[in-house]
């Protein structure tokens, strides 16, 4: 009997009510799937329809304690790929995206630029400085779909067991191994939370949350802020 091949990557999207934007996310990968990428959705319990769509989407669906970076890394932990690329359930990849394009120089890591999906306000210029700063600092948010190799992540001990900054904890180590590549077709991810809460409201909750940690105020107490 032929042994099933390896899928060359393991896309890993941690969910938690996120029924409005899932299918339309897990459908858009897909293409990806029938290229041989798996779909890993981890479910945090939720309480709506999410983890039905992900048993009708997805390769693998499974149960964690709720908090991204035990999600991910539970993901990380039956994921079959060579790379691990996280992504938010309200972010999409770039529709033309190809494994072959992706990976054909074998990165130690990466992640993509960003693009709002609104213009209103000041998401343009909001848009273009985090671009900006992930590309010149090599640590990105969770929102532009960062990707391993999967030996390198469990090397470094997954993502912090952290409630927050868990995607810029782990870019700080991943920059001491090696420049990321950053590839420069986009992802799509939702303006909602900055529109929900106000642009230059959360921008000062943003620069707040990101002093916190580089003075080392505990995550717990952000991911207080940042929810409250």
């Amino acid at each position: 009997m032929t042994e099933p091949a390896v899928p060359a990557l393991s896309i890993i999207i941690p969910v938690l009510n996120e029924s409005e934007c899932l299918q339309a996310s897990l459908r858009a990968l897909q293409p990806l799937r029938q290229q041989g990428c798996e779909v890993i959705v981890v479910d945090g319990g939720s309480r709506d329809d999410s983890v039905a769509i992900a048993q009708a989407w997805a390769d693998v669906t499974l149960p964690s304690p709720a908090g991204r970076a035990l999600q991910m890394n539970a993901g990380a932990k039956v994921a079959q790929g060579d790379y691990l690329l996280f992504l938010h359930a309200d972010t999409q990849l770039p529709a033309a995206l190809s494994l072959t394009q992706l990976l054909h120089s074998q990165p130690s890591w990466g992640f993509f630029k960003l693009r709002l999906n609104s213009r209103k306000s000041l998401l343009p210029m909001v848009q273009a400085l985090m671009n900006l700063r992930s590309s010149l600092t090599a640590v990105a948010t969770g929102d532009q779909a960062i990707f391993v190799r999967r030996q390198v992540f469990i090397a470094q001990g997954g993502y912090p067991a952290i409630p927050l900054m868990e995607d810029v904890a782990l870019c700080k180590q991943l920059r001491r191994l090696a420049r990321p590549l950053v590839v420069a077709d986009p992802v799509l991810s939702s303006s909602r939370r900055w529109l929900q809460h106000g642009v230059l409201k959360t921008i000062m909750l943003m620069w707040l949350l990101r002093l916190g940690y580089f003075l080392k105020v505990s995550p717990q107490r952000l991911h207080s802020l940042y929810y409250g």
